[in-house]
């Protein structure tokens, strides 16, 4: 199933934030494949409105029961969200994930386990 998207264009307002969380709900309970992928290619310059405005989006998909996944971050965006402490799945990038538990790392015969 493909995921719906959301183009977000800026600059950010926060009278559109309410706004844009209900619509983010609304894709993911019409079966969204639970996630949104937000395009943020033409949000405009980051700062903390962009930045407030992607961890609610995020926080609404969560309560939907999904998740949204950004579409053309600008490096500066990033950044910035690294900063703060938020992380979000880009598209095109793969998902990092902590190794399964009990599984150990082949070494070569003759080097010690580390």
């Amino acid at each position: 199933m493909t995921p719906a998207v959301l183009v977000l264009r800026g600059p950010v307002v926060k009278d559109a934030v309410a706004g844009l969380c209900a619509e983010v709900r609304a894709l993911l309970e019409g079966g969204a494949a639970g996630v949104v992928v937000c395009d943020v290619a033409g949000i405009g310059p980051p700062g903390l409105a962009v930045v407030d405005l992607l961890a609610r989006l995020e926080l609404a998909a969560r309560r939907a029961g999904g998740r949204i996944r950004l579409r053309g971050p600008d490096p500066a965006l990033r950044s910035l969200l690294l900063l703060v402490g938020l992380r979000f799945q880009v598209e095109g990038e793969i998902e990092e994930r902590e190794p399964a538990l009990g599984v150990e790392e082949e070494v070569e015969p003759g080097q010690p386990a580390v």
